[in-house]
């Protein structure tokens, strides 16, 4: 093509907006792209760490182990994978667990065997998301794996244990990733400003402004980068007529405009969702109804369903409160019905009233450590035959077998009770629940000593 019209055409893509718009985002541009690039995970990728003789291509006796990496978005999974199949010799092949298929994956093999045969190529398959593959797909991985016919470099946000089937495990090196702390976070920001694959030095981020990014990326260095590319576009639309082409300042301001509200880490059906969910029990076991408020609100954000938010809170009033409050399970229980019928959002407000119920309330753990302790016994083989007393009577020939026999009625005796043996020979004396001085439990006290010297006659009823 030749002519004014085309060279006009090339020059305002150059100088204008569309050029940036056909830019790759700004956490593509600045992927690192050799080891000494990569911020934080300087455990994983230490001198000889199996993952950095992978990367670095080792051959010997040693061979590539296939590799899961585990870690929070933002941690460097997809660049981990890039690295890896930058070592000579290597081809690479990149497949989403969120479109991909048993086809797919069979056809990456067949691709790998081609690869292998001609051109003695080693195919690296990158695999990410893989906790959505189902347990078929992830089955049809297993050969290639297991003879060495791709090097599987799958990732995942959630716990492998829970979404990654055993064999598929035992034959990969299972690689955790931390998140970046704030430093490693600043220091990804102040690449992508002055790197020419980034911002290329066109923007200045003032010092509370890369504070806040830092923040609100809670160690995500994608998140990081993106908030930083949106506030330079915010930046860029408040640049006054005539200022063009000098360093763009972007202020707080600016990038509480482009982005104001920190990332939910929370995995629903991983770790972090058994983590948030015990801060969350025992925040309420501690009386600490600010905190147990939070990690609520953290679930809730994060979509977790408001029924299994309300089991726990069941569990807790019984466990944790117990008879301290006996109305607190009445509370908790409530919800639970309540928050089944009414939904979210309002179902937050019935959940919130069941926390602080729980939180405040005093605390005995009594009658739990009570069926703890017979638990124990039972399943230690103690506990005899029934006392031969309480045993049904209510058949032929119990009367011939002494069932029943000097069984007395308690509503017979002095206040509804009186002394007799209720169990078994080896447990006679057996003390499971032990009431606290706290709340509701201590009017109870008095009462549960009374009740037992009398049933066990160490003292006659009144």
């Amino acid at each position: 093509m030749t002519g004014s019209v085309g060279d006009d055409l090339f020059a305002q893509h150059s100088e204008g907006d569309v050029a940036g718009d056909l830019q790759p985002p700004l956490a593509v541009r600045m992927r690192p792209r050799t080891i000494e690039e990569v911020r934080g995970q300087s455990d994983v990728l230490r001198p000889g760490s199996p993952l950095r003789r992978l990367i670095e291509g080792h051959a010997g006796a040693a061979g590539p182990l296939s590799a899961i990496l585990w870690g929070p978005p933002g941690t460097g999974k997809t660049t981990l994978a890039h690295l890896v199949a930058q070592a000579a010799g290597r081809t690479f092949v990149e497949l989403s667990a969120v479109t991909a298929g048993v086809k797919d994956v069979r056809a990456v093999m067949e691709q790998a065997t081609r690869e292998r045969s001609l051109y003695g190529r080693q195919t690296v398959l990158f695999l990410d998301e893989i906790h959505r593959f189902s347990k078929a797909q992830q089955d049809a991985l297993l050969p290639g794996v297991e003879n060495r016919l791709v090097i599987l470099v799958a990732a995942t946000t959630e716990n492998p244990s829970f979404s990654i089937i055993a064999p598929l495990l035992s034959r990969s090196m299972l690689i955790r990733l931390t998140s970046l702390d704030e430093e490693q976070v600043g220091q990804v920001l102040d690449e992508a400003l002055s790197d020419e694959r980034g911002l290329d030095g066109a923007f200045a981020l003032e010092p509370e402004a890369r504070d806040h990014i830092i923040r609100i990326a809670g160690g995500d260095a994608r998140r990081a980068l993106t908030t930083l590319e949106a506030a330079a576009g915010v930046a860029l639309d408040a640049v006054p007529a005539g200022r063009e082409g000098q360093t763009v300042p972007i202020t707080l301001e600016l990038a509480e405009q482009a982005v104001d509200q920190a990332a939910v880490r929370y995995d629903r059906a991983g770790d972090q969702h058994y983590d948030v969910a015990s801060a969350f029990i025992k925040s309420m076991r501690g009386s600490d109804v600010d905190a147990a408020l939070h990690y609520l609100a953290r679930q809730l954000e994060a979509g977790e369903d408001p029924r299994f938010i309300a089991r726990r809170i069941v569990i807790s009033a019984s466990e944790d409160v117990g008879m301290g409050d006996p109305t607190a399970l009445q509370t908790a229980v409530a919800a639970l019905h309540a928050v089944a019928q009414i939904g979210m959002p309002e179902a937050r407000i019935i959940l919130a009233q069941a926390v602080v119920h729980n939180a405040l309330a005093p605390k005995s753990n009594a009658a739990y450590g009570g069926i703890n302790a017979a638990v124990e016994d039972v399943r230690a083989g103690r506990g005899g035959a029934v006392p031969a007393h309480l045993r049904g009577s209510g058949y032929a020939g119990a009367a011939q077998l002494g069932h029943g026999a000097g069984y007395r009625y308690s509503h017979d005796e002095p206040n509804g009770v009186g002394p007799q043996q209720y169990l078994p020979d080896d447990l006679v004396d057996a003390e499971y629940y032990r009431p606290t001085d706290r709340g509701w439990e201590e009017r109870l006290g008095p009462r549960w000593r009374e009740l037992r010297a009398i049933i066990r006659g160490t003292r006659s009823g009144r």
